[in-house]
């Protein structure tokens, strides 16, 4: 086997990825349920495998080398790479196009590593086109499928920049996962990996002197038979970090339209470890800031990913499930929309003014969800020594708004499957982009930095959630204690850790706040209102939340749909009216459903069906199916996540 020019390499220690912040900085609002450091903790040396196929190299008439696999089996992940003798790839841009076969879908057709799927055995053709760094050239490859064969099947192959997160999954068989299995490499010296899950291992991209290829081998036994396979990841080389914002490695991205005005700045602007200064208003304005703002066009000239699908999929989803123009209307206040591998949680960062979008709301079919890193975003054990949880969920007709696909399943998901979830982020995280910088400022913005306009309303208490505290402001110290606790990992005091369920219970209901996450700090309180009440007035969905022990879940109090109490109306309202003028706060909210209180002394999941049902019709329930009688377990959800970033620099 021979890796060409592209580095074989060696791992020797596992990099922290973490990245350190303010909250105020920034917010995040995903929902996955998992919880970790988000860093490969747990690695160990694995043994160099005793045999391997590997890649062999294929030159041609320019510098341009493809790295190919010996063998490619139908129904197999695949991969072909692409490099420059120099092995250097940085500052170069890459498209692959097919040429001839069956049809197969790629989601890295931007990288120099193509990584795909065999549909059926046959003879395949690609071509690339490379630019950048005074090169302009295009090549052709070729590569022979056979008939499918019985191994496994490790998904997928990825380019990832050194120190970056690693992920990897084995597929399962019909279901089965398989049993004994051994992990080895074959790229020269010692690797480590996480294998905590060993079905699905991590690692950290090593620092790298030149493009390097890292090599895997999994192996396994189904039905009693040894299967393997394996899987490439090329690690390319970087320029030195040298940003006080992007302090941590950061995927390779780009303008999704290629032909935008902004497609050589964005990137750069807002996702970049190079970027030393925030860009000025001048540079990346606002979207709203611009002539004929409020179109799809025009916010897609502004979304920076990592695969092209991430934008395709976001476009389709302004297109087919935004009906009403909000998100349209409430991305004004963003200069770009990040899409990437790497991103997770979500998050708004007034730094840059962009939107940071985790793809896991995004992706359609499987092979999409395959390019996304696995690895855990960082968590914490935050208020675990604390007596209560305040779970909460979004309902629909007493069951949950959307649902959740396991790793393990190849599953294809409509835009339709994906709209709640994307929709409560895209309020929440645009809620505090509006929050900073409404519409209505839009025009009075001097600069030069949004950095320097954001202290200046922030000095004045301008911006949308300082006033909402001049409205009807929260005055719970009890709630405001336990919610640093809860989400900002002060340690909790002795009262803190007697307080009961009824103790919380009590200090909540004196006060206005719609979650648990309005508390920790003001700018999470004006955007959870919104998105509630966005939430339930585009799509009938409600939001439950409540007040249960730790063990059993058992309510000590709850209520579905709190934004719609009359205690709420004027904190919503207001928050509505700054952040979305053209619908009437007050009259949005008093067409909400009435709340309805969840049984106390039975526990969260048993309270779900707790909605009257249109009896009418007891087959069907507003468009969804009647629920069963067993009630899902789902993992509960408690606050927002947050993403931490390096503190914000006056400049």
């Amino acid at each position: 086997m021979k890796l060409g020019p592209i580095n074989s390499l060696s791992i020797s220690s596992t990099l922290a990825v973490s990245m350190t912040a303010l909250v105020l900085s920034a917010c995040g609002g995903s929902s996955s349920d998992s919880e970790s450091n988000g860093t490969p903790d747990n690695s160990l040396p694995i043994n160099a495998c005793e045999t391997s196929l590997g890649l062999v190299q294929v030159e041609t008439a320019s510098n341009l080398i493809f790295n190919v696999e010996q063998q490619y089996t139908a129904g197999q992940s695949a991969t072909i790479i692409a490099g420059m003798n120099a092995g250097q790839s940085s500052g170069m841009s890459f498209k692959w196009q097919q040429l001839s076969g069956p049809i197969i879908s790629t989601v890295s057709e931007n990288s120099p590593l193509l990584s795909f799927v065999i549909p059926e055995p046959g003879s395949y053709s690609f071509s690339v086109t490379v630019t950048g760094n005074q090169t302009e050239l295009t090549e052709t490859v070729n590569i022979d499928a056979g008939a499918a064969i019985a191994q496994l099947n490790i998904n997928s192959d990825h380019q990832v920049v050194e120190g970056n997160g690693v992920s990897l999954r084995l597929q399962r068989i019909n279901g089965q996962v398989a049993n004994d299995i051994e992990w080895c490499y074959f790229s020269g010296q010692e690797i480590n990996l996480d294998l905590t899950n060993e079905e699905r291992p991590l690692f950290t991209a090593p620092t790298v002197s030149t493009d390097s290829i890292i090599g895997l081998k999994a192996t396994g036994q189904v039905s009693g038979q040894s299967l393997s396979d394996e899987v490439f990841v090329l690690v390319t080389n970087e320029p030195s970090i040298t940003s006080p914002y992007f302090d941590q490695p950061v995927a390779r991205t780009y303008s999704y339209n290629t032909e935008s005005s902004y497609a050589d700045i964005a990137s750069s602007c807002v996702y970049s470890t190079q970027l030393q200064q925030t860009c000025e208003i001048v540079d990346l304005p606002l979207i709203g800031q611009m002539n004929n703002a409020e179109n799809i066009s025009s916010v897609m000239d502004r979304v920076v990913v990592s695969h092209d699908w991430m934008g395709k999929n976001f476009e389709t989803f302004l297109t087919q499930a935004d009906p009403n123009s909000d998100f349209i209307k409430l991305l004004q206040s963003v200069t770009a929309v990040v899409i990437s591998y790497d991103v997770r949680p979500s998050f708004y960062w007034v730094a840059t003014g962009a939107i940071y979008l985790d793809p896991e709301y995004l992706w359609l079919t499987p092979e999409q969800r395959d390019s996304i890193n696995e690895a855990p975003d960082y968590r914490s054990d935050f208020g675990n020594e604390l007596q209560f949880i305040m779970p909460w969920r979004y309902v629909k007709d007493n069951n949950y708004a959307y649902s959740s696909v396991e790793r393990t399943e190849r599953q294809t998901r409509s835009i339709a499957d994906i709209t709640p979830s994307l929709a409560s982020l895209l309020y929440h995280e645009l809620a505090h982009a509006n929050d900073f910088f409404p519409r209505s400022v839009h025009d009075t913005l001097i600069g030069p930095t949004l950095i320097d306009d954001f202290y200046r309303r922030t000095d004045s208490n301008s911006l949308v959630s300082d006033q909402l505290q001049n409205v009807d402001p929260l005055t719970s110290s009890e709630m405001y204690g336990l919610a640093s606790v809860s989400f900002q990992g002060t340690d909790a005091n002795a009262t803190q850790k007697a307080y009961l369920p009824s103790d919380i219970t009590s200090f909540f209901l004196t006060d206005h706040a719609n979650d648990f996450y309005a508390y920790s700090s003001t700018r999470e309180d004006a955007a959870m209102l919104f998105e509630e009440s966005f939430m339930s007035h585009r799509y009938q969905i409600q939001r439950d939340v409540a007040v249960t022990d730790t063990t059993d879940l058992i309510v000590d109090w709850g209520q579905r749909g709190r934004v719609g109490s009359a205690e709420l109306l004027n904190r919503a309202a207001f928050v509505i009216d700054e952040i979305m003028p053209e619908v009437d706060g007050k009259t949005l909210l008093n067409a909400l459903p009435e709340p309805i209180n969840m049984t106390a002394g039975i526990n969260w999941y048993d309270n779900i069906a707790i909605t009257p049902v249109n009896s009418s019709n007891p087959a069907r329930v507003s468009g969804f199916e009647a629920i069963s009688t067993e009630v899902e377990r789902r993992p509960v959800q408690m606050g927002r996540e947050h993403k931490k970033l390096p503190p914000l620099i006056r400049q």
